[in-house]
């Protein structure tokens, strides 16, 4: 069972979804420490899609060990915030790549409204279970009821076929040359 959740729960999806993400390239390549890692990454998921928790748009499955964050169409990341953020977190001869990388997402993003899946994963004590497919299941329901497509960057290439199984296609890759690729991906309003 999935519900949403509001931003009273925040941190307990946040722990989920950084649980899902202890292995992720792009996020270790960021913060390739484990102790940096659990420090920053909660803040960067709340400053690149926490405004989900606003928005009716954080999704959590029942015991909280799985969770996705969706900004709605006409809803952005807290961008001026998120740099800062890195500029003060993460080393400083990563920032160049980093930054080339939002660059070339902003390229990427669909002019069209969309809703943006900005994170979903589940604690990888529970995944395989089809836990984070019941969580994408729900939000796409609210994408097609709304008629408008979605919209997403995976940060991770094992991802790329449970995201094609709900309709996503690859429209590009993310590449730096320093940083790990990211896979840009979008799926037509059902």
């Amino acid at each position: 069972m999935t519900r949403i959740a509001p931003r009273s729960e925040a941190d307990g999806v946040l722990s989920a979804l950084t649980l899902g993400f202890v292995a992720d390239p792009f996020m270790r390549w960021l913060y390739p420490e484990p102790d940096a890692f659990l420090k920053h990454f909660p803040r960067v998921m709340d400053l690149f899609g926490g405004r989900a928790f606003d928005h009716g748009a954080a999704h959590r499955n029942d015991d909280c060990s799985a969770g996705a964050l969706w900004l709605p169409p006409g809803v952005h990341p807290d961008e001026e915030n998120l740099v800062a953020y890195f500029e003060q977190t993460v080393a400083p001869d990563k920032h160049d790549a980093l930054f080339a990388t939002f660059e070339q997402m902003d390229g990427f993003h669909p002019e069209t409204p969309c809703w943006h899946l900005a994170f979903i994963a589940v604690d990888p004590a529970l995944q395989g279970k089809g836990i984070g497919s019941v969580l994408m299941e729900a939000a796409l329901r609210q994408c097609d009821a709304d008629g408008r497509p979605a919209y997403l960057e995976s940060t991770n290439p094992a991802n790329l076929s449970l995201y094609r199984r709900f309709g996503f296609e690859q429209v590009g890759v993310i590449e730096t040359g320093r940083a790990p690729p990211l896979f840009p991906m979008f799926r037509p309003a059902g």
